[in-house]
């Protein structure tokens, strides 16, 4: 029986790579050709905050008789709904499915600022919890929620923002600096609030959102930038170093431009245009900002002069480090910290180019393209046009997922069963999305 299964197991395997025709013999198809794909979670890095959404890593139950602190490899969360979306904040992850139903939004780890929202306990109905230890429904006040999906999720430190397509943005959590786009109230308990800010203000719908550690972004459908949240790096954007408890339009060098992404993570913040020019304004202690700047901070967009990087179409923004993608999926980076091309490189002030080999290009794969990049606090994450994810990076309480404690120097692949579509990356632990046909 176990013989059996095993095979058939790696039947299905060879079976759901695509078969190349050949006379040599037969050809069998296992999977079949109009079965949809299976949508999947898959988490790892430090479980003690409840961050992963596995309880037994927390707490062990009968069939786990040691608590598991780091998760070092890619663990199965079990989600009932299919996972479109997904964000990992300081110690806590927000997970949305593009559902019209009721509940679809679901928070877990630490929640010690309502980042997670209200989280009833078992005893008391005015209770909150601090640690959410599995993912737990998020009630959104939404008018009209079955007709309402959600888009996508961010997280900051210690807030969160949930982005929807009919009802605009909410958010949650911390707003001692205004992050939430909210009034900021002198000695708020953040700590069991019920407090879920639907955010106004913006001069057309926003299409993404992306939290700093205390600010937040909103990209709109017509292309401008608005932010609000703590300003003191100027990682806001708004000409100024306060704080702005509304979202204001951010203006410099993006005035006139059309903007399609923005990122940030730490301090520092990015936006790519349509034409594929990126443009910087924040924290520039760690060189992020060089090209434009000596300073170590600038509180308004600049436009980055990028030599030899081709059109931008995507960036990514850590706490010390940048990445940006082209479009032909080559990958440059910059910064300080684990870059990416050794452990000779640490510092580099001009974009620097990894290998595409590094990503899996060869000369039996030479049109091996990266389609995605995400940064964490101090690591990167890219997805290759495969579907395979690399890492590389700090690897903070195992946050790579690459089955070691090790820091990792260049582009490692983590393995995962099927095609990774989008993935999440936090200080200590990340997510991914997959498909798979299993």
């Amino acid at each position: 029986q176990k013989l059996s299964s095993q095979c058939c197991r790696m039947s299905l395997f060879k079976a759901s790579r695509p078969q190349e025709k050949s006379n040599d013999g037969p050809i069998f198809q296992y999977v079949g050709q109009h079965r949809k794909p299976n949508h999947k979670v898959f988490v790892w890095g430090f479980s003690f905050t409840g961050a992963l959404g596995i309880p037994s890593f927390v707490i062990p139950d009968s069939g786990r008789k040691k608590p598991r602190k780091y998760q070092l490899n890619p663990y199965r969360l079990e989600t009932a709904e299919q996972i479109s979306s997904a964000a990992c904040g300081y110690g806590f992850t927000l997970i949305a499915s593009s559902t019209k139903d009721v509940t679809k939004l679901w928070g877990m780890g630490l929640n010690k600022d309502s980042q997670l929202g209200f989280q009833r306990t078992q005893h008391s109905r005015h209770q909150s919890y601090d640690y959410v230890l599995e993912p737990s429904p998020v009630a959104l006040p939404l008018v009209e929620p079955l007709q309402t999906r959600v888009v996508q999720v961010a997280c900051g430190r210690a807030h969160s923002l949930v982005l929807t397509d009919k009802e605009g943005v909410f958010s949650m959590g911390n707003n001692a600096y205004g992050q939430c786009g909210r009034r900021i109230i002198e000695d708020e308990v953040y700590s069991g609030s019920h407090i879920i800010h639907k955010i106004d203000g913006f001069g057309s719908r926003v299409v993404q959102v992306a939290c700093g550690q205390d600010h937040s972004l909103f990209l709109t459908e017509t292309g401008q930038v608005y932010a609000c949240g703590w300003g003191a790096d100027g990682q806001t954007g708004l000409g100024h170093h306060n704080v702005s408890s509304h979202p204001v339009e951010v203006g410099g060098d993006l005035s006139g431009v059309e903007v399609q992404q923005i990122s940030t993570y730490g301090d520092c913040s990015l936006a790519v245009c349509r034409d594929g020019h990126l443009y910087g304004w924040g924290n520039s202690e760690y060189l992020q900002l060089a090209s434009v700047t000596q300073s170590t901070q600038i509180s308004s967009p600049h436009r980055l002069p990028l030599k030899g990087c081709g059109k931008v179409v995507q960036a990514a923004c850590g706490g010390t480090q940048v990445a940006i993608l082209n479009d032909r999926g080559e990958v440059f980076v910059w910064g300080y910290g684990i870059l990416g091309k050794g452990p000779k490189l640490s510092e580099s002030s001009t974009p620097e180019m990894i290998p595409p080999t590094l990503f899996g290009r060869s000369e039996f794969n030479p049109s091996v393209a990266v389609t995605r990049i995400r940064c964490g606090l101090n690591h990167f994450a890219a997805v290759t046009d495969r579907g395979e994810l690399f890492v590389w990076g700090k690897n903070v309480r195992g946050c790579l997922g690459i089955g070691k404690r090790d820091d990792q120097y260049f582009p490692w692949r983590v393995t995962v069963p099927g095609q990774v579509v989008d993935v999440a990356c936090g200080v200590d632990h990340m997510v991914a999305l997959v498909k798979s046909l299993l």
